[in-house]
């Protein structure tokens, strides 16, 4: 479902060029979770945003469900994004002065659904994680916890084939933090969805199906 094939990437830093990534290599299948695990500065971030389509690619092969995304054009892109990917960040990042419902409604909309299908299918999410009765709150009504639920759902609106998370739990306390990311594992497997997650916390990396980490620009598996 998600295939990086020989990823290097650079930034310009004055007068040098700070190489990030060195030659990655990741395959994630459809229904597989994997956790990325590394110290800061070693390139999650970058890895993320080039497999989200985020930033183009300078070397290397990204695949997405079999098609290379390379050379793509920024329209072609964006489609892609929207229709296949969705992201979840350490801050929820919902819209203010939308309700709850309405954060998961506009992905939808954004992908030319229907609003009212769209709403029903807002409505449902929100019932799986016990927050229909919020539905029309805003995010500055929710708690920390909550708002994280819903961002979560707003990235499963689209029925994406795969699940990007920026460390989803850095934002929360442990209790949150854990049925966050339980929530996380929990619809993401209901989906089969192919799923590379970001975190620090290696206790809860552990409970996916592999954990890789980021080793001067290149992935190492560390679950074999």
């Amino acid at each position: 479902m998600l295939l990086l094939t020989n990823i290097h990437h650079s930034y310009r830093q004055g007068e040098n060029r700070l190489e990030i990534l060195r030659g990655a290599n990741l395959r994630i299948e459809a229904g597989e979770m994997v956790a990325l695990v590394a110290p800061s500065g070693t390139g999650k971030s970058t890895l993320l945003h080039l497999a989200g389509l985020l930033e183009k690619l300078q070397t290397g092969s990204i695949r997405i469900d079999g098609q290379e995304t390379k050379g793509l054009s920024d329209p072609k892109r964006s489609a892609l994004r929207a229709g296949s990917i969705g992201f979840v960040y350490q801050f929820h990042h919902l819209l203010p002065e939308f309700t709850a419902l309405e954060n998961i409604v506009l992905p939808q909309l954004i992908l030319g659904t229907e609003r009212d299908v769209a709403a029903r299918r807002a409505m449902e999410l929100l019932a799986q994680v016990g927050l229909k009765a919020r539905a029309d709150h805003r995010p500055t009504q929710l708690s920390g916890g909550e708002q994280q639920r819903v961002a979560i759902l707003r990235a499963l609106a689209n029925k994406p084939k795969i699940l990007l998370a920026d460390e989803p739990t850095g934002n929360l306390d442990l209790a949150n933090g854990s049925v966050v990311f339980d929530l996380i594992r929990d619809l993401a497997r209901a989906g089969n969805m192919a799923v590379l997650l970001v975190t620090h916390n290696t206790e809860l990396a552990g409970r996916l199906d592999r954990v890789v980490t980021l080793r001067e620009g290149v992935i190492q598996d560390l679950s074999a």
